[in-house]
């Protein structure tokens, strides 16, 4: 058998970097920055006013209360700007150009909000509510760099520099197929020795959660010519094929007798559940292939094809976050396998640990647990017994 780490970073090698691509803004929220992008404005463009209020010279309002002429009115988006003279006001809007020979702008809550004249009530020292050029982003500096994953905030920042669409990672293209003669999809009605298809929209949706796209052939049945004749022509438009089922020692393994000195090896993983799968690559094309139960689908997703994908999309952080938890009852796991058991974690305000206790028993059929699940407990290969109150690692989900 080969180690979870081993297997994990085959698949994560197979996949190598997704192509650089130029996007839209609006497109490109949840990827993942390319390229340093260099701001080409700075941030403020120009002196403006933080406040509604006027523009001033500091020492004209030194003795408040005084009362000054208002000379001009600067609303956001004027672009012929006066120069202010001194013993006058200027009123002015916030995000307004400051007029050349203003040092401060006084709030208008501390006026009488004049308009051809203006009672100031308060003094106001040099720079008061005035934002600076460049105070945020200077020009030509870097604004946000490669491996960023952009979110809202960098999404306003990269607009407000001056760009449209941005370098990033492109998201990958997945076919998720699901094999198995006995599948069949829902609404149809099931007969006696069938069971609905539900590993395409498990895979589908996780994978479409990352970001990527996903196109599903569902239910293929067990007869190597057809599973080719299914897939092979969707190909040339995808980035990896993901299979589920079909990959075990049984007599009717589509999958395994398909792609079986195709370029694609199979192997047994030191796991449980999880443990046959395969990787390689067919017609050029990066092929991941999962064993048919529901957990040991999504366990494998969450061990091999959750960091693989969003390495492959430049994320840094590919890991769940892992926790130290103690049990709440004892657990048993195959020796010389990692164990990931479906759990439910708390953590209470002031506990230096939480506590975690599995849900459902290790089968991998068993996929009611998992919906009551909020992590996985992982037992190491060493590890054939924890009990009750032991300290286990926990990724959250």
């Amino acid at each position: 058998m080969i180690s979870v780490d081993a297997h994990r970073e085959t698949v994560t090698g197979l996949l190598g970097n997704a192509p650089v691509i130029r996007l839209p803004l609006a497109s490109a929220a949840g990827l993942v920055l390319a390229e340093d992008v260099l701001a080409g404005v700075s941030l403020p463009p120009f002196d403006n006013s933080a406040m509604d209020g006027y523009a001033v010279r500091a020492e004209d309002v030194a003795e408040a209360p005084v009362t000054l002429p208002v000379a001009d009115d600067i609303p956001a988006g004027r672009v012929d700007i006066g120069r202010l003279e001194p013993g006058t006001a200027h009123r002015i809007m916030t995000g307004a150009p400051l007029p050349p020979g203003a040092d401060a702008v006084v709030m208008v809550e501390h006026t009488d909000a004049g308009v051809t004249d203006v009672r100031i009530f308060r003094t106001a020292v040099p720079g008061a509510h005035i934002r600076r050029l460049g105070e945020d982003v200077v020009e030509g500096t870097v604004a946000l760099s490669a491996g960023t994953v952009l979110g809202p905030a960098h999404l306003g920042l990269a607009a407000a520099v001056g760009l449209a669409e941005v370098p990033v990672r492109r998201p990958l293209k997945v076919l998720v197929v699901s094999t198995g003669t006995e599948l069949v999809d829902a609404p149809n009605p099931l007969r006696h020795g069938q069971i609905y298809e539900s590993n395409s929209i498990m895979l589908a949706s996780a994978i479409r959660a990352l970001g990527c796209e996903a196109e599903v052939v569902r239910s293929v049945v067990d007869d190597v010519d057809e599973f080719r004749a299914a897939i092979e022509p969707r190909l040339a438009d995808v980035d990896l094929l993901v299979t589920s089922g079909g990959v075990s020692a049984g007599a009717y393994e589509v999958v395994k007798d398909a792609l079986t000195g195709q370029g694609v090896e199979f192997r047994k993983v030191a796991m449980q559940p999880g443990g046959p799968q395969g990787c390689g690559r067919w017609n050029g094309v990066p092929v991941v292939t999962l064993p048919g139960n529901p957990v040991s689908v999504l366990v494998s997703f969450e061990a091999f094809l959750r960091p693989a994908l969003l390495a492959a999309m430049g994320h840094s952080g590919v890991d769940r976050q892992k926790v130290r938890a103690r049990l709440t009852e004892s657990m048993t796991s195959p020796a010389g396998r990692r164990q990931f058991r479906r759990g439910f974690y708390t953590h209470s305000e002031g506990e230096v640990t939480g506590v975690v206790g599995p849900r459902g028993g290790p089968g991998s059929h068993l996929l009611a647990s998992f919906t009551q699940a909020n992590c996985l407990i992982v037992l190491p290969e060493d590890v054939d017994s924890a009990a009750k109150g032991d300290e286990v690692d926990v990724l959250l989900l």
